[in-house]
């Protein structure tokens, strides 16, 4: 397949409804082959392990790149000067080394964010009042995740929606303004932020003793966790002080799960209970496996998360994480960062990986 036709497959896919396990497994098995060609340090490790695109038979059977691989490689079927997009993490680990995902077209990853953003968080409505607590793109240019905050509050934001965040911070007098307002109309109000943006939020509200009932339909969204923070909170207590804060129900309190190294992101249906269960859109499938061997783990099990997301047709489709999950039957649970032999095997995963392509 050539580049055109695989961006026009899955655009195609993307928008199809319930195409089937059939269809996943014949559209992975193209992009697997894509990458193979075109992606040198991808195709070294594959055929480490015995993959090509002859050996191959199942999306399940493609291997698993560790995302730590990401920092010290480029994976990625174009040339990195021909990316109109670059999202880049955080750079906390690893000696402060950043894994880059390169992206030669934004129309996948924004097809795929806007399906499964309307699906899982608009709830029927096709636009909702906004209030973004996360930086503008101008602000992040490289962050996948202000990328897709922009594109809820432009695609999915009414008229005044916007960003409650600039170069001074929070921007409190204009939330609680929007906040107010919401409460006095009775018009829907969607907050979204990365977690620790909630929790400042939560703290400077608390201190001003401020606290609304947002309008039935109204809802939350918090992404990213707060480790490494000012402040942590146990999940229970977080979700507790965003409903009485906000007055939203903990079953309205979205979590959504995405990383930089994939083009799609998951969703809970709700934090009335913690951990919620997680899961995808038809274009992303989840293993949860042993690092080391890549085998899956029998459903219950702890293990680590492999993600298959055709989304990320550039780079490589399958990633093993560095999360620990536990395998159910409509999703999975998202137990935090792996531990223990967990732990130690997603590191020796990495030192294999990074042999067989030979940067190590």
């Amino acid at each position: 397949m050539d580049y055109d036709a695989i961006v026009a497959d899955l655009l195609t896919f993307i928008a199809a409804d319930a195409p089937g396990d059939a269809a996943f497994d014949r559209l992975a098995l193209q992009l697997f082959a894509y990458q193979f060609a075109h992606n040198q340090p991808f195709a070294k490790f594959a055929r480490t392990r015995g993959r090509t695109p002859r050996t191959v038979k199942s999306w399940a059977d493609i291997p698993a790149v560790p995302i730590n691989a990401f920092k010290t490689l480029d994976l990625t079927c174009c040339a990195p000067a021909d990316a109109v997009a670059v999202f880049m993490t955080s750079g906390t680990t690893l000696g402060g080394l950043r894994g880059k995902s390169y992206h030669p077209t934004l129309a996948v990853y924004d097809a795929s964010m806007r399906r499964n953003f309307a699906e899982r968080f608009m709830a029927g409505h096709a636009r909702m009042d906004m209030g973004i607590l996360f930086p503008t793109t101008a602000m992040m240019p490289n962050s996948s995740l202000a990328h897709y905050l922009n594109l809820a509050v432009r695609d999915f934001g009414t008229p005044g929606s916007g960003h409650l965040i600039g170069e001074a911070g929070i921007d409190f007098d204009r939330l609680t303004a929007d906040l107010t307002r919401a409460e006095t109309t009775g018009r829907p109000y969607a907050l979204l932020g990365a977690s620790f943006s909630l929790v400042h939020a939560l703290d400077e509200l608390q201190r001003r003793g401020f606290a609304v009932r947002l309008p039935e339909g109204s809802r939350i969204l918090d992404t990213g966790g707060f480790k490494g923070q000012s402040r942590e909170l146990e999940l229970d207590e977080f979700y507790d002080a965003l409903s009485q804060t906000f007055g939203v129900p903990r079953s309205q309190c979205i979590n959504m799960y995405g990383m930089t190294e994939l083009s799609t992101q998951f969703y809970d249906n709700g934090n009335a209970v913690c951990p919620s269960v997680k899961s995808g859109p038809h274009w992303i499938r989840t293993r949860v496996v042993n690092p080391l061997t890549g085998v899956a783990v029998p459903k219950g099990e702890t293990g680590v998360l492999a993600h298959t997301d055709l989304a990320h047709f550039n780079i490589v489709t399958t990633i093993l994480t560095e999360d620990a999950g536990i395998e159910t039957d409509d999703g999975f649970l998202l137990l935090g960062r792996a531990a223990g032999a967990e732990a130690q095997g997603c590191s020796m995963a990495v030192d294999e990986f990074l042999r067989a392509a030979g940067a190590a």
